[in-house]
């Protein structure tokens, strides 16, 4: 008889070789034989996640975090989802900033985290907010490009911009 362990390794096993639907199932059967843990939720999520789907992940990132709300990864990884929807209008910018803010506390040098933040920031037009979070990464990761071309951005077309149209 398979375990709940067992399926849950299988399942993490075909999500690292790309067999998603395969992965899905056996997460499946490994939360139908033990529903009270936290990994086999988050490990489905993040299968459910690759497959897009978005409402699925959400929930399975909500119950892993229901079992143990110390699940960094799952904070940042709910906060990504509704950060990047593309299949919704109006995506809750606020609710994705409270789990970044969440996962900063648990980890403050979760760098994936903190650039997050900085571009949630930026969307909510927090700009001044935004670079600091960028501010936080470039100086736990000096070379990360992504975060010293957000912050330029921000720096040229909303703060610097924005002095000149008050002068």
């Amino acid at each position: 008889m398979t375990t709940y362990k067992e399926y849950l390794d299988k399942g993490i096993e075909e999500l690292r070789t790309g067999d998603l639907d395969i992965a899905l199932d056996n997460m499946n059967k490994s939360i139908e034989l033990r529903n009270d843990w936290d990994i086999s939720y988050f490990y489905r999520a993040v299968v459910n996640q690759a497959l897009k789907n978005f409402d699925d992940a959400i929930l399975d990132y909500t119950k892993a975090l229901q079992i143990n709300p110390k699940m960094t990864d799952a904070y940042y990884n709910r906060a990504d989802i509704l950060l990047s929807r593309k299949d919704i209008e109006n995506p809750d910018i606020e609710r994705a900033v409270a789990d970044l803010e969440k996962a900063i506390e648990l980890d403050d040098k979760f760098v994936s985290a903190l650039f997050a933040m900085g571009a949630a920031q930026k969307k909510l037009g927090n700009y001044n907010k935004a670079i600091e979070y960028l501010d936080r990464v470039l100086a736990i990761e000096p070379d990360a490009i992504m975060a010293k071309a957000l912050k330029k951005l921000i720096l040229q077309k909303y703060i610097f911009q924005k002095r000149i149209a008050t002068r």
